[in-house]
């Protein structure tokens, strides 16, 4: 499919507005989860403990099936990967609204994420193919309707749960996934044969997706004191054998751990680790602390949680400009500042008293922050890096920082399992969980003051 060097055709057009409705789901089947976590957990009679692997699953699957796309697309097609992942997506939809105990649900965000993790590359694979060129301008066009899922996520799920039941949080997918998969039939172009074939680490993957699966359920199990902490043991292992593999593979590994030797990519990948960590313990522990300690409905913790994607739409559109003109560091680190200042107002509440008008503002801030950290960082760490290797750190980037929303959101999980589980769901139970996000966010701060100053254009991509 061609277009004129200074004009997309409406082919193209067309194929960008299909494409762009899986990332669109994919983000807001994450955020609207969360405000319905509460109602979930006492509808299946679970612990949050349990309940919290509905989100931690999903993120992990996400995360550990990025690997994968290259190999498949070799293999199967940009399109017809595409049409199983997104109908794998909305099958998986269907199960997770049908599920009738807590591990049948978390088994079926578990396909979700699977789904949706290769989904996601699959997008930007997709505008580059007919974008060419144009590639920034169809990202940013693109972006638009994306960041209009965290608004809408938590005010959706407010509506379905107060006026129908959390199974219908799931069901509102399948007839958009049904007209997104004919649009994509119909719509994407032919696959091309594959001019070569890229390799897989699947030693790799076999160690790093139990290795990493293990340590978060022998963490969680450890804190509650209750049997499966021994898989402590056999994660650590298997992803000890993982990092030994990396660096005997080296760049034909998953993840290229040679790349961490460069300290302003190791800086700028941890930033993003805990940047993606923060956002989705927030969206893990706030929806709870609304619900359980404060006693609102999900309606009306959807019309606060979503005041938190009003303030990542408000900044994202001048993130490159402030970029140029703050530089690199300054940008990130004012982003997690004001992150900061966004969730110490819930520390407050949570020991003192509930205030909407303060966490509505607070959550704004919130958003202002969290959009202002995540594309300077990264763009950070491809400028770190050789162009030769550029591929390579985009893969590691990218399965890093995905791994920050599990890992640091079952750690959040564990506080709130600790507080909240020993005593009435009170405000002041929450006072632990949201010292262990602050003392989190703190970490980032270390990370993005270690950033360069500015991203150089003759080594930015």
């Amino acid at each position: 499919m061609t277009a004129a060097p200074d004009k997309l055709s409406a082919a193209a057009w067309k194929v960008i507005a299909v494409v762009t409705l899986a990332p669109f789901m994919t983000l807001l089947d994450a955020t609207i989860v969360s405000v319905s976590l509460s109602s979930i957990k006492d509808s299946l009679h679970s612990s949050i403990s349990l309940s919290q692997w509905i989100i931690s699953g999903y993120l992990l699957a996400l995360a550990l099936m990025l690997p994968l796309n290259a190999w498949l697309v070799d293999r199967l097609g940009a399109k017809r990967l595409y049409l199983v992942c997104f109908s794998s997506f909305t099958a998986a939809s269907g199960l997770c609204g049908i599920a009738a105990t807590m591990p049948q649900l978390i088994a079926a965000r578990v396909a979700q994420g699977i789904a949706g993790g290769l989904l996601a590359p699959l997008t930007q694979l997709m505008f580059a193919r007919v974008a060419g060129r144009q590639m920034a301008r169809v990202a940013g066009y693109a972006a638009v309707p994306i960041l209009f899922a965290p608004l809408l996520g938590p005010l959706l799920a407010g509506v379905i749960v107060q006026r129908l039941s959390w199974p219908w949080l799931f069901f509102v997918n399948l007839p958009v996934g049904a007209v997104a998969i004919a649009l994509a039939a119909r719509l994407l172009p032919r696959d091309e044969p594959a001019a070569r074939r890229h390799p897989f680490d699947l030693p790799g993957f076999l160690l790093i997706c139990p290795g990493l699966a293990c340590l978060l359920y022998a963490l969680e199990k450890a804190a509650r004191r209750e049997p499966g902490a021994w898989a402590l043991l056999p994660g650590f292992a298997l992803c000890a054998l993982f990092v030994w593999h990396a660096a005997k593979k080296k760049e034909q590994a998953l993840i290229d751990i040679e790349l961490f030797r460069i300290r302003a990519f190791s800086y700028a990948t941890a930033t993003q680790f805990l940047a993606n960590g923060i956002l989705y313990a927030g969206q893990f522990l706030i929806p709870l602390y609304l619900t359980l300690g404060c006693r609102l409905s999900a309606s009306q913790a959807g019309w606060v949680l979503g005041s938190m994607g009003l303030g990542m739409l408000c900044v994202y559109p001048f993130m490159g400009w402030l970029t140029d003109t703050c530089g690199c560091r300054a940008v990130v680190s004012g982003g997690v500042l004001l992150n900061l200042l966004g969730t110490l107002p819930f520390l407050w509440m949570a020991a003192h008293r509930f205030s909407t008008p303060l966490a509505i503002i607070s959550l704004m801030i919130r958003g202002l922050g969290q959009g202002a950290t995540g594309l300077p960082s990264i763009a950070a760490a491809y400028a770190a890096v050789p162009r030769s290797q550029l591929g390579l750190a985009t893969m590691t980037v990218n399965i890093i920082q995905r791994l920050g929303g599990p890992i640091v959101t079952t750690l959040i999980a564990i506080a709130v399992s600790f507080s909240v589980g020993a005593a009435p769901a009170a405000e002041p139970a929450f006072v632990p969980p949201f010292a262990a996000l602050t003392l989190v966010q703190l970490l980032v701060i270390g990370t993005a003051a270690r950033l360069p100053l500015r991203i150089h254009p003759e080594t930015a991509t």
